[in-house]
C-alpha cells in the first residue's frame, strides 16, 4: 500500500500547489455554468493539499482519503468540460485530455483502496 498511497500523496500535493501557481491557467477549466472560478480553484487547491497531508498521518488517512475520493468525483465535470472544448486548450495536447479521464478513474480505485485499507487497520 505504500506505493499506493505515495502516488496519490504526490498526485494531489503537487496539484493543490499548482492550483496556487498556476491559478488563471486552473480558472480556464472551469466550466462556465460553475460560479465563482476563482475560489473553487483556491479552494480545491487547499483541499487537495489538506486531503495529501491528511494521508500521511494514520489517524486520519481514511477521512483525508474519502474526501479526496470525493473531490476527484468533484472535478471529473471540469476535465470533462476540458476535453470536449479542447480547442480552447490548444497547448494541451488532446491525447492527455483522452488519457486523463481513464487515469482519474484508477486514481479513484487507488483512493478507495487507501481508504478501505485505513478502516481495516484501525479494526484490526
Amino acid at each position: 500500500m505504500s506505493v499506493a498511497l505515495a502516488v496519490v500523496f504526490v498526485w494531489f500535493f503537487a496539484g493543490g500547489i499548482a492550483h496556487f501557481v498556476f491559478t488563471d491557467a486552473q480558472m480556464r477549466i472551469i466550466p462556465p455554468y460553475a460560479p465563482w472560478p476563482r475560489a473553487t480553484v483556491l479552494v480545491s487547491g487547499v483541499l487537495e493539499i489538506l486531503g495529501a497531508v491528511g494521508l500521511l498521518w494514520p489517524p486520519t488517512r481514511q477521512i483525508a482519503a474519502w474526501g479526496l475520493f470525493a473531490l476527484t468525483l468533484a472535478v471529473t465535470p471540469a476535465n470533462i468540460y476540458m476535453l470536449e472544448q479542447s480547442a480552447l486548450y490548444p497547448s494541451v495536447p488532446y491525447w492527455t485530455l483522452v488519457v486523463r479521464l481513464p487515469l482519474q478513474a484508477g486514481l479513484l480505485v487507488l483512493i478507495g483502496w487507501i481508504a478501505l485499507s485505513a478502516r481495516r487497520s484501525r479494526q484490526g
